[in-house]
């Protein structure tokens, strides 16, 4: 039956939903990938009856939450847990966080699935006071939650050190004190102000260039303490020069919701693992595209994953922190959830046109495991905001 989508410009279109099954079964099994390591980072799902305000603490429906993640783990992939994509600074405050985390983490041991966690300063509010004891305190509490709950702790960029740094050096003293206390290898987090204006200059520096030496001499100065890195510059060019500067053995792990299928598949000298926000929507396409690479199939890898960029940068579009959004939005679609509601109200954060394309898209890569439910829910939507045809 007939959809009406509307355009930006006001006008609507016909569209015609698809009535055929998921172009990907998803029945792969949940064993874990012998070519790539591939952590999808989850959304939260918010309690649609709690009685909240935007800027009040996060109520979080914590069955539908964890149940998404078994989602994810039944596919093979790692979870990473309370990062930018379940909304962390946007919605989901510490307290919220560590709860999570803790929820999360034991939840994986139940079911065998990876999981690595955020570490970041979320709890200290910045101010021209604020000195770098008590950035190295708000990280080291975080890291102390996140290693007690038996997950690997990803160091996330942080507002605060962006805020209080003076230079380079600030940062190779707060990182490099936190690497030596770390009990296992972490993944350091370099986020980019596309997702996160408070973060520009990251690294003591606007110029990328120098910001990417800093970033390398940390993880040469204690490269047994670095599992990996995980870069979100959606600069595919960059991040190839830098995984080629690495010390052997730390790995580059994507964050471009942008250029993924290339990075992933990399090149005659080497390829970028995966985190990432886009896996969130695309997790049984993207563990079924992974399985074949798995085989050395690079070609039937981009076959199945290169047709979802452009689904991908569309909910990536700027103002890109945004994209939470719409990645919740599809799992609404998907029956992940029974409701499009988000910590912090960030539901109202994209337009009904990009909703629209959004599901135009997935609907069109065959995302939907009931496309009937999803149409019906697209048609709830529409008739909410006034498009009754």
């Amino acid at each position: 039956m007939t959809l009406h989508l509307p355009n930006p410009d006001g006008t609507l279109r016909a569209y015609e939903p698809r009535t055929a099954p998921p172009a990907v079964s998803g029945t792969g099994g949940g064993s874990a990938f012998t070519s790539r390591t591939v952590f999808s980072a989850a959304h939260v799902v918010a309690d649609p009856y709690a009685d909240t305000t935007p800027d009040g603490p996060a109520a979080v429906d914590w069955d539908a939450t964890l149940a998404f993640r078994r989602h994810l783990w039944s596919h093979g992939l790692g979870v990473a847990e309370a990062m930018d994509t379940a909304q962390r600074g946007m919605g989901l405050d510490w307290a919220g966080a560590a709860e999570l985390i803790r929820r999360s983490a034991a939840e994986a041991k139940v079911t065998g699935g990876r999981i690595a966690c955020g570490v970041g300063t979320d709890q200290l509010a910045a101010t021209s006071a604020t000195t770098l004891a008590e950035v190295r305190s708000a990280y080291e509490e975080q890291l102390a939650v996140v290693e007690e709950s038996g997950a690997q702790a990803i160091l996330m960029a942080s507002r605060a050190l962006a805020a209080t740094a003076k230079s380079p050096d600030d940062y190779l003293e707060v990182y490099g004190h936190l690497l030596r206390q770390a009990a296992e290898p972490v993944i350091l987090h370099w986020l980019g102000p596309m997702f996160d204006p408070a973060l520009e200059g990251y690294w003591g520096s606007a110029d990328l260039d120098t910001a990417t030496d800093t970033f390398l001499e940390v993880i040469a100065a204690h490269p047994d303490k670095v599992d990996g890195i995980k870069v979100s510059l959606l600069d595919a060019r960059r991040e190839v020069d830098l995984r080629r500067r690495l010390p052997r053995g730390v790995r580059c792990y994507t964050g471009d919701d942008f250029n993924y299928p290339e990075l992933i598949a990399g090149d005659e000298q080497g390829f970028s693992h995966a985190l990432l926000g886009i896996f969130d929507p695309l997790g049984p396409l993207a563990a079924e595209a992974v399985r074949v690479l798995d085989t050395g199939d690079t070609d039937g890898f981009r076959a199945l994953l290169d047709p979802t960029v452009e689904l991908s940068r569309h909910l990536f579009r700027a103002p890109t922190r945004y994209y939470k959004t719409g990645v919740v939005f599809l799992a609404w679609l998907a029956g992940h959830q029974s409701h499009f509601t988000m910590v912090g109200g960030l539901q109202s954060a994209r337009s009904l046109p990009h909703l629209a394309r959004a599901y135009e898209l997935a609907d069109g890569l065959g995302l939907f495991p009931d496309p009937k439910l999803a149409e019906e829910r697209m048609r709830t939507l529409l008739a909410l905001y006034g498009v009754n045809r």
